[in-house]
């Protein structure tokens, strides 16, 4: 989890410092050149890779933090588990919680619960109504799992 953690902070958009948003996504998504697509699918979202560019699909019906989870993890196998070269495809949710599964849906819940949330009573107020709690809880895991 440290080269996530390092790789994230070389972003340099505030990953794990303040809630990113749904504008932060677009943001570096543009940067990236990734392609977004948004329809009504059968699964929450997916990362692929075709001809040498990067797509991240979402379910259009997906809305609020869901919607926000999805779209980073989809984002995270971009950033940490694409190929240089050849054809890539990863679902969210989809099959067994897989090292790369775990990596993205710990930069997910990073990107939209940072660390200040889940350690400084102040900041977590803000997040109580919110966040469900099971994704706190989560989100709680990852810290004091890998302390980020």
């Amino acid at each position: 989890m440290r080269f996530l953690s390092d790789r994230a902070h070389k972003l340099k958009i505030g990953w794990n410092e303040r809630p990113l948003t749904e504008d932060d996504f677009h943001r570096l998504c543009r940067r990236h050149r990734i392609v977004i697509q948004e329809m009504p699918l059968r699964v929450s979202g997916f990362y692929y890779r075709l001809m040498g560019r990067d797509f991240i699909a979402i379910d259009s019906r997906l809305t609020g933090n869901e919607r926000l989870i999805v779209m980073f993890h989809e984002l995270a196998h971009f950033l940490f588990h694409a190929p240089e070269s050849g054809v890539s495809a990863n679902f969210h949710r989809i099959g067994q919680k897989t090292r790369q599964e775990i990596e993205a849906d710990a930069f997910a819940l990073c990107s939209i619960i940072p660390l200040s949330a889940i350690t400084d009573r102040d900041h977590r107020s803000a997040f109580d109504d919110s966040i469900p709690e099971s994704m706190l809880r989560e989100r709680l895991d990852i810290f004091e799992r890998h302390g980020i």
